[in-house]
């Protein structure tokens, strides 16, 4: 891995990286707690606050258009993906999985910039809850290695 571990101080260091975040308010107290546990990750990582873009949206189909706005303004060094989508009694939702996670993966590769996909897929409200937190700071914490990582590798 190029001479670097997993995870090390290097790969988590968000000191100099602007992050921009696009939340699907669709389970708005789902995609709530997944960016605050979002943001408090990237200012423990030294994201300064300042450097992080935050945009809303009405649900998961409309996230990857806003992160290719984001991303056409080439003053991000990663997005993250927020959004949650839980299964009902219909092909609604492997329609609006399927289609939001292609949107985000496009996005990533068209522009070559990594995209941390934090769009929940669950069951269910309870297993939404239990996955909000650790989802987002995972989230956090993938945008700025891999932001570091592309740097490197330029």
């Amino acid at each position: 891995m190029f001479g670097a571990e997993k995870g090390t101080a290097s790969q988590l260091d968000g000191r100099k990286l602007y992050i921009g975040i696009v939340q699907a308010l669709f389970n708005e107290s789902i995609t709530n707690a997944l960016a605050q546990a979002c943001k408090a990750e990237l200012a423990a990582l030294g994201v300064d606050d300042k450097h992080i873009g935050h945009v809303l949206v009405p649900g998961a189909l409309e996230v990857p258009l806003a992160l290719q706005a984001m991303a056409e303004k080439q003053q991000y060094d990663a997005l993250i993906a927020l959004g949650c989508i839980i299964r009902g009694e219909t092909y609604h939702f492997e329609l609006v999985a399927n289609e939001s996670g292609a949107g985000v993966s496009r996005v990533a590769l068209d522009y070559q910039l990594p995209i941390a996909n934090a769009i929940l897929t669950t069951e269910d409200m309870a297993q939404a809850v239990a996955r909000q937190s650790d989802k987002g700071r995972d989230a956090a914490r993938v945008a700025v290695e891999m932001a570091n990582l592309l740097a490197r590798l330029s």
